[in-house]
């Protein structure tokens, strides 16, 4: 399953080139509580299909009601949606959370081509939108930007796959493959032992027979990767590592108690000239602490561990998950979904 970003500007591309009418909107600002990040898009199309998500639905709805037969070409238009105290109070939602949209009504087909051809080639790219009148340039980018209003345009920016680089194919690695598609990473397995990749169910994943250290070492791996070793054997995970610490990987860590993640860490400052300081990006044990105990579970907490790093939620170090038992806690995710309603500008 590809990315949401570019789902999302795909289909937006199908239904341009088949005549319809649509509308993209993008979030450009937030305040308070919002389910959506800046940035985020949802593409609408005439008679009311919508792909993408700017809210937790009830945005979505409003849209639809609004643009559904009057989808027409105009410049970007700027609307702004928010949660007031009474509102808040009669829904029984969390008051304060207001977000604004920009709208591009019919983009460009030729434009969405180019830009869905060079996220699909695995290129970095910012769209800026002339928000006077509409107009998009593209620019190949070689990071990450935060999404910005400059010079009077909208400037996003769009970034291929994550990807997801797992050493060894034991049932772990299946659980953990398969959110990890959800979550719309690309993902490689690596295993070279036989018996383990006889085995293998996961459709839609690259499997690879090689040493885990060369595949590492080609794998390019930037900072929309994640490399994780799950063989518990020294002899596949260490190596395959110590490349992944040498790469710009925005996740990198190792299944394994407590004990074995300090005797990693002797190994590979006794033996491969590494100091605590080269070793500080290698997470392990990994995993949010969840009190799991099945590789279902362990899974469900590393990949938790994953999103959260992609995401920059700050996370202590010592809360991990495996056999070890002295991990603290976690509090729960109070997490609930916001309705906005549309706020007159």
């Amino acid at each position: 399953m590809e990315n949401l970003d570019l789902f999302v500007l795909r289909t937006l591309l199908d239904w341009r080139r088949a005549g319809k009418a649509t509308l993209l909107a993008t979030v450009t600002r937030t305040w308070g509580s919002s389910p959506r990040p800046v940035g985020s898009i949802m593409a609408l199309c005439e008679g009311g299909a919508v792909v993408g998500s700017v809210s937790g639905g009830c945005i979505e709805d409003d849209l639809i009601h609004r643009f559904r037969d009057k989808l027409e070409d105009g410049p970007p238009q700027k609307t702004k949606y928010g949660v007031s105290a009474d509102e808040a109070h009669r829904f029984g939602l969390p008051c304060g959370g207001t977000l604004e949209l920009l709208l591009e009504f019919n983009p460009d087909a030729a434009t969405l081509g180019d830009l869905v051809e060079r996220l699909s080639a695995g290129r970095m790219v910012q769209r800026s939108t002339d928000i006077a009148t509409g107009r998009v340039t593209l620019t190949d980018i070689a990071q990450p930007e935060a999404l910005r209003e400059h010079g009077g345009a909208l400037h996003n920016a769009f970034g291929p796959e994550y990807r997801l680089l797992m050493i060894g194919a034991g049932q772990l690695t299946e659980y953990l493959a398969t959110m990890a598609l959800f979550s719309g990473f690309s993902v490689t397995v690596c295993d070279p032992r036989e018996e383990y990749r006889g085995a293998w169910q996961v459709p839609g994943v690259t499997l690879t027979t090689e040493m885990p250290d060369d595949v590492v070492r080609g794998f390019r791996a930037d900072r929309r990767t994640a490399i994780v070793a799950l063989t518990h054997d020294p002899k596949l995970d260490d190596l395959a590592l110590l490349e992944a610490l040498e790469t710009e990987a925005f996740y990198i860590g190792a299944i394994g108690s407590r004990r074995n993640q300090m005797a990693r860490h002797a190994r590979l400052i006794e033996h491969f000239d590494q100091t605590e300081e080269s070793l500080a990006k290698l997470r392990g044990p990994i995993g949010i602490y969840i009190g799991s105990k099945t590789p279902a579970e362990i899974a469900v907490s590393v990949m938790a561990e994953v999103l959260a790093v992609k995401n920059g939620v700050p996370l202590p170090r010592d809360l991990a998950v495996g056999p070890a038992k002295d991990q603290l806690d976690v509090a729960p995710n109070d997490a609930a979904a916001v309705c906005f309603v549309r706020e007159e500008t």
